[in-house]
């Protein structure tokens, strides 16, 4: 299957160029000249990946991940100035799942944008017999088939990198996870982040479970250690 590719920014020679590198690549691409125009297009028509320029008129990238975040989880690279480390931290925080400065090579952009393809597929994989299509932990359901995630019977919308965060704190309940080994679930060698990035996607991870649940303790922190699951008091898996 063909993936399509929203491409925003306010440069039309990047546009032009990348949204043909792209195409040459096999992908589909949206390409949209603003914020509010990419909201409007993201809205009306999913999209597999979008790269999206953090300055923008109109509508930033980061208000528009902001909007997006509201009800996708569409996966998002940003594009951004080699000195903007402060917006590349807040995004990072506020879910983008991988950064590229500007000036940049268009053959990067495509490898990252199969990267984090590849680490949507391999949330969703269940070809890999390692792998457990579905996992429950108590209350908590995780499909990657369908990259569907469950508490208590209702869903929890989650992006690829805090599924993947998640699948590894509950695939051994009771066990540490330290930041490195979060890091290396969520972004294998593709990314570089800071212990304060994985932080940030417990942090969100809690509050989206404390939405539904104000109670939802599961996940513990272990100061200068790092995060397990809570062995939940009963436990079963299947795999289909």
């Amino acid at each position: 299957m063909t993936n399509t590719i929203a491409l925003v920014d306010d440069d039309q020679n990047i546009l032009t160029s990348v949204s043909m590198a792209l195409e040459a690549e096999g992908f589909n691409v949206k390409t949209y000249k603003d914020g509010e125009e990419a909201l409007r297009g993201l809205s009306q028509s999913p999209m597999d990946l979008a790269v999206l320029d953090i300055k923008m008129p109109r509508l930033d990238g980061m208000e528009l991940l902001s909007r997006l975040r509201r009800s996708s989880n569409i996966p998002v690279i940003f594009l951004t100035s080699k000195d903007d480390e402060i917006d590349e931290v807040l995004g990072f925080r506020m879910g983008a799942d991988d950064y590229i400065k500007k000036p940049f090579s268009q053959r990067l952009l495509i490898e990252r944008i199969r990267a984090l393809l590849r680490r949507q597929e391999l949330a969703q994989d269940e070809t890999d017999p390692s792998s457990e299509v579905m996992v429950m932990r108590g209350d908590l359901v995780l499909d990657g088939s369908r990259h569907l995630c469950t508490w208590k019977g209702k869903p929890v919308a989650l992006t690829v990198t805090e599924f993947l965060i998640l699948k590894s704190l509950c695939s051994r309940p009771g066990h540490v996870r330290n930041r490195d080994q979060l890091m290396d679930a969520a972004y294998g060698n593709s990314v570089y982040v800071d212990d304060r990035t994985i932080d940030s996607h417990i942090k969100r991870l809690r509050k989206k479970f404390k939405a539904l649940d104000p109670n939802f303790e599961q996940i513990e922190t272990l100061y200068g250690v790092g995060y397990r699951y809570r062995e939940p008091i009963y436990d079963c898996e299947t795999s289909n």
